[in-house]
């Protein structure tokens, strides 16, 4: 009789152990479940960082814009739509330049509406290309006008960005880039003081994307003041740039062309001298 009694308790045992087991798997789904950890948070927003009030709000802003530049684009003559295309390669400008001179010299003030709203358009919503429009700005207005008209556009685009980004763009920055949004964030910090200059100094050189400093700036919180005055002189010299090798598509082969060494040591010196007044400051200071 005691090999049954033994048989029967070591089966109730092993039933509870299943069912402590059981219990703590359960509990372990549950933490997984429940899981506030940032591991757990990260995953959720690799899946899309946007809430639905956030992609609401985008989407929303997106159609608004859409909407003004098909308006501006049907305004144009019908024989002119199939030759209005966004040009990716040097090849593709050229063609462009020459499908649009005839109308863009006899439309003058219809061709900039439209020029302006589309450059503003891929600048706002991060869309590849820019560089390409103002090079096509100084092909068909030459140096002084087209000048003229990507630094103002480059200016109108970035601060469109940058409201957007103040709306929606947090959780966007931080799941594309958060190393690079941290160390802009820290380097910031230490320098509110020179603010302006460091912006003058990162707009003017290739140190950070501008699209990483139009999304990111109203995250680290730059005023806009500091964000539109950077941004409209510190363009200057690399737009000059483009607009002046636009007169001359036939000699370049890609836009590296653009940017050689001779071209970034030209932009790393006069960033260095945006920043010279901010270094002497603090070597007086320190004296």
């Amino acid at each position: 009789m005691a090999a049954p009694r033994n048989l029967t308790g070591d089966g109730g045992g092993g039933r509870q152990l299943v069912k402590d087991e059981e219990s703590d798997a359960s509990a372990a789904k549950g933490l997984l479940i429940n899981d506030d950890s940032p591991t757990g948070k990260r995953t959720k927003s690799e899946r899309f960082p946007l809430s639905r009030w956030e992609f609401v709000v985008f989407f929303t802003v997106f159609l608004v814009f859409t909407t003004g530049l098909l308006s501006i684009y049907l305004t144009m003559p019908a024989a002119e739509y199939g030759k209005l295309k966004l040009p990716r390669t040097i090849s593709d400008l050229r063609l462009l330049k020459d499908n649009l001179g005839s109308y863009a010299s006899d439309n003058p003030a219809r061709f900039i509406l439209g020029y302006c709203s589309t450059y503003i358009f891929m600048q706002t919503f991060m869309i590849p290309g820019t560089i390409f429009m103002s090079l096509l700005a100084g092909a068909l207005f030459g140096v002084v006008r087209g000048f003229v008209l990507v630094v103002l556009n480059a200016t109108a685009g970035a601060c469109s960005c940058f409201f957007l980004s103040k709306l929606v763009g947090r959780p966007l920055v931080s799941w594309l880039w958060p190393d690079k949004l941290r160390f802009f964030q820290a380097e910031i910090a230490k320098r509110r003081d020179r603010l302006l200059n460091y912006m003058l100094f990162l707009r003017i050189t290739p140190t950070l994307p501008n699209l990483f400093i139009n999304l990111s700036s109203p995250i680290v919180d730059i005023p806009f003041h500091v964000f539109f005055f950077a941004t409209l002189v510190g363009l200057m010299p690399a737009s000059y740039i483009t607009v002046r090798a636009g007169l001359a598509l036939g000699d370049l082969r890609s836009v590296k062309d653009l940017y050689d060494f001779k071209t970034l040591s030209v932009l790393f010196l006069i960033g260095s001298i945006s920043i010279f007044p901010a270094l002497l400051k603090r070597k007086r200071v320190y004296e």
